[in-house]
């Protein structure tokens, strides 16, 4: 018997849920389809939130000759045949699953034939293309990223599937509880929703159903359905408030959560945010955390992240980098420009140069004329900050 979740498999865009940044009347994947073009793209998100069925769909309306691999466990024969059957149709959309994975002997097979047409490619990613993906094949694709799916979105998708399950018996409430239960992910509700039809006598289905289905604990969205930017606002306040253990529940239910992604996101922001020069080498630790969690998974990506939180959390703060580089911003955008100073333009011989002169420091003025003496950097009273503007003075003194 067919899973309800490939039943349920859209055959056209419109029957994507989510996704509305992407899909709908003007939107780019509708236009490319109403105009009967498309090219290679990587569709990057979270699992469960649309990427394969966006393929799908644009498979059928274009209906275009295709195939599904993935990175991991097809083999370097299987591209082969890919190819050689798109050199028999003219052209093929190559659907790769973790193309985050793929090898260079694979890439090397494609790169060529992306190029040149003959593959028109479909990535797939849980990761960051602008991290993981080789920058040969990033280069030749349009890269869009999927939004979460909002508990609206999958309740709209679990009411749909319930039209495929006979004389079910589901309240609003359960249908809300199982989209909160899958945090975002639109499978993992339909799966649920589908086994408890099945595990049920009368195919009556209660919250204690449910939860002896999945006992996950549901806390991480709240009744107004934002829950997941809540703890994760919690997450980063924790740390830039110093307190430590806070920090760590919120990091807890989010690792409880699996959203692995979004950790990683907010504490890169956090390290140069609310840390700054406060604690510069932070920045560096935070990504080796990061690359270690990667590298064993859950559940030991719990110890490098619950390390460095803890540092995070502990670590002296400064946000002067931040409101330096806003100011700076701000001015822009308000058209506070102004002409680059002559003496420092490209090959200008009025250009003294600092390394010649005691403590490679001499005055000239860098700032356009419109913006002279204006200050974007105010030092906060943190010991590295003070000692940078310590040497900082006596280098422009001449001590």
């Amino acid at each position: 018997m067919e899973l309800l979740a490939n039943i349920l498999r859209p055959k056209s865009l419109k029957e994507v849920i989510g996704q509305k940044h992407l899909i709908g009347d003007g939107k780019v994947l509708t236009n490319l389809v109403s105009n009967g073009k498309i090219f290679s793209m990587i569709l990057y998100g979270k699992p469960g939130i649309g990427k394969t069925s966006i393929a799908n769909a644009l498979i059928n309306e274009l209906k275009i000759r295709s195939k599904f691999l993935n990175a991991t466990t097809n083999n370097k024969a299987d591209f082969d045949i890919a190819i050689e059957e798109a050199k028999m149709y003219g052209e093929m959309i190559l659907v790769i699953d973790e193309i985050h994975r793929m090898n260079k002997d694979k890439q090397d097979i494609l790169l060529p034939h992306i190029e040149s047409g003959l593959i028109i490619l479909i990535g797939l990613t849980t990761s960051n293309p602008y991290h993981k993906i080789n920058p040969a094949i990033r280069s030749r694709c349009q890269i869009f990223e999927l939004k979460e799916l909002s508990a609206d979105d999958i309740m709209e998708g679990l009411k749909r599937a319930g039209e495929y399950l006979p004389d079910l018996k589901i309240d609003e409430d359960v249908l809300k509880y199982i989209a909160t239960l899958s945090s975002g992910d639109f499978r993992s509700a339909i799966n649920t929703l589908e086994v408890a039809y099945y595990a049920t006598e009368n195919h009556n289905i209660t919250i204690e159903d449910i939860k002896k289905i999945n006992n996950k604990p549901v806390f991480f969205h709240d009744k107004d359905e934002d829950g997941h930017y809540q703890v994760l606002s919690a997450f980063q306040k924790s740390i830039r408030g110093s307190d430590v253990d806070a920090a760590l529940h919120y990091l807890a239910r989010l690792i409880v959560a699996g959203d692995l992604d979004s950790i990683y996101r907010r504490m890169s922001v956090i390290a140069y945010e609310d840390i700054g020069l406060a604690n510069p080498g932070i920045g560096p630790k935070v990504m080796a955390a990061i690359q270690a969690a990667e590298l064993v998974g859950l559940p030991e990506a719990r110890i490098p992240l619950g390390q460095v939180v803890t540092e995070m959390a502990l670590s002296p703060k400064s946000n002067s980098t931040l409101l330096g580089i806003d100011a700076a911003i701000s001015d822009i955008n308000k058209g506070l420009a102004g002409e680059i100073p002559k003496h420092i333009i490209e090959g200008s011989p009025n250009y003294i140069y600092p390394h010649n002169y005691k403590n490679d420091y001499i005055y000239q003025e860098y700032m356009p004329e419109k913006l002279k003496n204006k200050k974007y950097y105010h030092k906060k009273n943190n010991k590295y900050e003070s000692n940078l503007n310590r040497i900082y003075d006596e280098m422009r003194s001449g001590k």
